[in-house]
């Protein structure tokens, strides 16, 4: 739908709109995020696949980055997003432990510290990556 006012070209939304929009698209991704993790969950639990945060820290934060970015890439993907955008995204999952697995392999934090950590990072790393493509993001 086109809106149009006066003074405004034919086809642009209001600023307002588009950050609104944007906003909507950014709950989508950590909807869909949540949903992978709790739909891949399962089925790791199904699997017997259950690593411990406490005894196999890299590995429970990896297949938790991986279901998340699975299920935003598969929405992400349904909204017919391109594949570099998709990865972005996905990759604001697994960023955050650049920084943090040398801490955890040094002794300076524990499992639970690192996941703690991770998801913090996660949610601006995910607003930093939307922002990259705010245009693709606000439409």
């Amino acid at each position: 739908m086109t809106h149009t006012t006066p003074g405004r070209p034919t086809g642009h939304r209001p600023a307002t709109r588009r950050w609104g929009r944007f906003a909507l698209h950014y709950l989508e991704m950590v909807v869909a995020m949540f949903a992978g993790m709790f739909a891949l969950g399962l089925l790791w639990s199904a699997l017997g696949i259950q690593p411990s945060y406490a005894r196999d820290t890299e590995l429970a934060y990896l297949l938790m980055a991986f279901d998340m970015s699975a299920g935003m890439a598969v929405w992400m993907r349904v909204r017919g997003h391109a594949w570099a955008p998709v990865l972005e995204m996905c990759g604001a999952m697994f960023a955050p432990v650049v920084p943090l697995f040398p801490l955890l392999w040094l002794g300076l934090i524990h499992g639970m510290a690192l996941m703690v950590a991770a998801h913090v990072a996660m949610f601006p790393l995910m607003l930093a990556a939307m922002l990259w493509r705010r245009d693709e993001y606000a439409h």
